[in-house]
């Protein structure tokens, strides 16, 4: 059973005086809590509400009526649905500062029903945790709210959060997927082949995207288009060999398969800075 903490360690702030009530659904209670106690795993609750619990500092546990079991950790975010059982709170000795939003209604159900609140992934993770804690912070900060059109706007900033939130665990989930097309492209392209150097088109390909979608989120993420990143490594090639001076210009520039040692100069130097000449020199101290 978690450790229950004394009163004069729980701390809290409501955020809400009294609901926001709209015909989209409800807003009843957010605010934030730090030093709470757990709910017990051996008596899990059911709220009768849906409810979201972001880990502004913690390391503590959640279970569920699902039988799932995890860690918590800073930067999770807990969706908590009317009807199913769970616990929630801080290991022993722990730390636990929370941020909460109660919420019931007609727009939420909906969004359920198509995926957006997934009960059996209940868990997301959301950082930087400054950025998401002043972004839940000003869903109902900053207006009146005890009126019908201050209500309807607080209920869509909630709403387009929602949105926000699932995206941003999307992304982040993603996230390793997509280093690893990345580093394989990078990889791809450092390096000639069997059949010499593979050209962008080979690359896209061999990592199953599309070439126009690999050459735009190449570019994205790399900073350079697949092309100008495998120039760079070609013209890193060529440095190395002139400094140990194994290789002649020429048999550099049909090696790197340029055109000709000309087109193989020009690209020398637009990486660089010099010409193939100038960086012998340079390397051998002359």
């Amino acid at each position: 059973m978690a450790a229950k903490a004394t009163p004069e360690a729980f701390r809290s702030e409501a955020w809400l005086e009294s609901p926001l009530r709209t015909s989209a659904g409800e807003l009843q209670l957010a605010g934030s809590l730090q030093d709470v106690a757990g709910l017990d795993p051996q008596a899990m609750r059911v709220l009768g509400s849906y409810s979201l619990i972001y880990m502004v500092n913690v390391d503590g546990y959640y279970c569920d009526g699902n039988g799932l079991k995890a860690d918590l950790r800073t930067g999770d975010l807990v969706v908590i649905f009317p009807e199913l059982a769970h616990a929630y709170g801080p290991k022993g000795g722990q730390p636990w500062d929370q941020i909460y939003f109660v919420f019931n209604g007609p727009q939420f159900d909906f969004l359920r029903g198509k995926g957006l609140l997934n009960p059996k992934r209940p868990i997301l993770h959301l950082e930087p945790v400054d950025y998401w804690s002043r972004r839940l912070e000003e869903i109902v900060a900053g207006e009146a709210r005890h009126t019908e059109a201050g209500a309807m706007r607080a209920m869509g900033r909630f709403l387009h959060l929602l949105c926000d939130l699932e995206a941003a665990d999307a992304e982040a989930r993603l996230r390793p997927e997509r280093d690893r097309w990345l580093e394989e492209s990078q990889r791809l392209l450092s390096d000639p082949g069997e059949h010499g150097w593979p050209d962008a088109q080979q690359v896209a390909r061999q990592v199953g995207l599309n070439y126009d979608n690999f050459r735009k989120q190449f570019a994205l993420r790399a900073g350079v288009s697949p092309g100008q990143f495998q120039k760079r490594k070609r013209i890193d090639r060529a440095c190395a060999a002139i400094y140990q001076g194994s290789h002649g210009f020429k048999e550099l520039a049909a090696e790197l398969e340029f055109c000709d040692e000309f087109h193989f100069s020009k690209a020398f130097k637009q990486i660089t800075g010099l010409t193939p000449s100038e960086f012998r020199k340079k390397a051998h101290g002359g």
